[in-house]
């Protein structure tokens, strides 16, 4: 049981950065319509950004935080303006060859900056556990991995729920034009959108390789892929659905490492999303809305 227990504890923390990287992309897709692949590499540059601020620069980990926040905020900016701006109007095949061509700029930019050297990252958070969770394998970054999603997802649901800018994401959302006829500015709202979702990028990045401490141009890749199919696992478009998706595909790629095969681990993640879908094509919290002609 005790075993059990500790994996169970690993998939919660590790699906906790997934869900934090998924409401990311479900945030981008739900108001923008926009499938944003580069948002994995949003993540390594915040944790190179973190990495730089820590061990060149000798500030505390929260200014690196800060730090990688702000930069991969006006990246996020930079990245709508320039690359997908351009191609509201056009088809979703270009935005993904656009998104691809985005992802592979930004890991060999990194590599010329950085290096192809993998990076030791040094874990930002470091707090004595209490000798109950000890006992689980339960560490400083999973516990704060899980409130930091739990704290980030409330937020969320809050700022779209209450504030302004939250109700003009929404009202954008369900129908550009008619948004922008009550006053919306739909240029803002998206850039907006793109600038939270960078942020929530930073902080990914910093607790994953907080986590799992190996920086490189390539870190942000996979975690990307698996926190997307978390995404259309929950219902993409949906805060709570990413989430939920986040959590469930970390707990199902930990029991599948520890019980079935570790090599096998993502043909399963992969496999359980094909299920899903074929039961619920819009995924968990998604609500199909049929195409009106």
């Amino acid at each position: 049981m005790t075993v059990f227990l500790q994996y169970l504890a690993n998939g919660l923390s590790m699906g906790s950065v997934y869900a934090i990287i998924a409401l990311g992309y479900t945030m981008v897709y739900g108001i923008a319509k926009m499938l944003n692949f580069a948002h994995g590499d949003v993540i390594m540059v915040g944790a190179y950004i973190s990495f730089c601020t820590t061990a060149y620069l000798g500030l505390p980990a929260w200014v690196s935080v800060i730090a990688a926040m702000a930069v991969c905020t006006a990246l996020g900016v930079i990245i709508e303006g320039l690359a997908y701006k351009p191609l509201r109007q056009a088809g979703p095949l270009a935005v993904l060859i656009t998104a691809i061509g985005v992802s592979y700029f930004l890991q060999n930019a990194a590599q010329l900056i950085w290096g192809a050297t993998p990076k030791n990252f040094t874990s930002i958070v470091n707090f004595p556990v209490p000798e109950a969770l000890r006992a689980y394998n339960i560490s400083s970054v999973a516990i704060v991995t899980v409130l930091a999603c739990l704290l980030i997802m409330a937020a969320l649901m809050w700022f779209t729920g209450h504030t302004k800018m939250g109700k003009a994401m929404r009202a954008v959302s369900e129908d550009k034009a008619a948004a922008q006829l009550m006053g919306i500015n739909v240029n803002r709202t998206i850039s907006m959108t793109f600038a939270i979702g960078s942020a929530l990028a930073a902080i990914a990045g910093v607790l994953l390789c907080s986590y799992s401490p190996v920086l490189q141009p390539t870190t942000g890749s996979m975690p990307g892929i698996k926190a997307f199919t978390a995404a259309v696992f929950g219902g993409i478009g949906s805060i709570p659905g990413a989430f939920v998706g986040g959590i469930l595909l970390g707990i199902i790629e930990a029991m599948a490492q520890a019980y079935i095969s570790t090599s096998l681990a993502n043909s399963i993640v992969f496999g359980v999303l094909i299920v899903v879908l074929l039961v619920k094509p819009a995924g968990l919290f998604g609500k199909y809305v049929p195409e009106k002609v």
